[in-house]
């Protein structure tokens, strides 16, 4: 397990770096796939994947991608009325046949995964984002290491002992600091190149600081999602790592986060 769990992230992280490189259409339409595919995680979940309710989520979905294509995110408050007018009219003109809550959760589907993971596209095309949008991964990736190591050494006091028994406040704490410290040292590194953030050692690690709280609320939500729903894996997709959503929790969360820190901060 621990082998095919290795040779996996080995795998994503090299694929990591040579699509989020290249940026552009390749990032774009890659990331346009994991959300349709996380999409299809968590309504399977919820018992929509297959219904008229999923599809109007994946339609809104490759609506919304095609807006940030064509930088029309002005009229992104327009397709999620027109969503939940179609949405809402599926739930009338086939009443009972559908409930209120699979209404709100087809509708929570398509900002949770599609919306929030189009940030990781939206960081790259910003005007540094080929050195910005590493911070994603290392307020993400970087708080999960930190935490985990501060929680062996420190960790006395549970953070949420139902949801996750093994996590503590030392060890959310020590993620944060770790992940701070990375997007620091980062920004060190590349701050010659970095022309559109201003002091960007601080920016990027107050960013990173920002998004690895925000990181830790993602892991959580994802969690009791599960837990209300008494699965262990979101799907089987990436062997030892279970589904997209399993992988890509806290990066749904971090993505926005680094994109509008580094927005207010520059």
């Amino acid at each position: 397990m621990f082998t095919k769990r290795l040779m996996s992230g080995i795998i994503l992280v090299i694929l990591a770096i040579i699509i989020v490189s290249r940026g552009g259409v390749l990032l774009y339409g890659t990331t346009l796939l994991i959300s349709l595919i996380g999409m299809f995680e968590l309504y399977r979940v919820l018992k929509l994947e297959r219904t008229l309710l999923g599809a109007v989520g994946y339609l809104t979905a490759v609506s919304y991608y095609a807006i940030v294509w064509y930088e029309g995110q002005e009229h992104v408050t327009l397709m999620a009325i027109a969503a939940l007018m179609v949405l809402m009219g599926l739930y009338v003109f086939r009443f009972p046949r559908y409930k209120t809550e699979e209404v709100t959760a087809a509708f929570f589907g398509v900002f949770y995964v599609a919306v929030m993971l189009s940030y990781l596209y939206q960081v790259r095309a910003m005007t540094d984002g080929r050195y910005l949008v590493w911070l994603i991964f290392l307020s993400s990736w970087g708080c999960d290491t930190s935490a985990y190591c501060a929680g062996r050494l420190f960790g006395k006091h549970k953070l949420a002992p139902v949801l996750s028994p093994k996590k503590t406040i030392e060890g959310a704490v020590g993620g944060v600091a770790g992940a701070a410290l990375l997007g620091g040292v980062f920004a060190a590194a590349f701050s010659g190149h970095m022309i559109s953030v201003a002091e960007p050692v601080a920016a990027c690690a107050i960013a990173c600081a920002i998004a690895a709280v925000i990181s830790q609320v993602g892991d959580l939500a994802a969690s009791a999602i599960k837990r209300n729903h008494n699965i262990k894996d979101y799907g089987h997709l990436i062997p030892g790592h279970g589904g997209i959503l399993d992988r890509f929790d806290s990066m749904l969360f971090t993505a926005p986060a680094i994109y509008f820190a580094l927005t207010f901060l520059g």
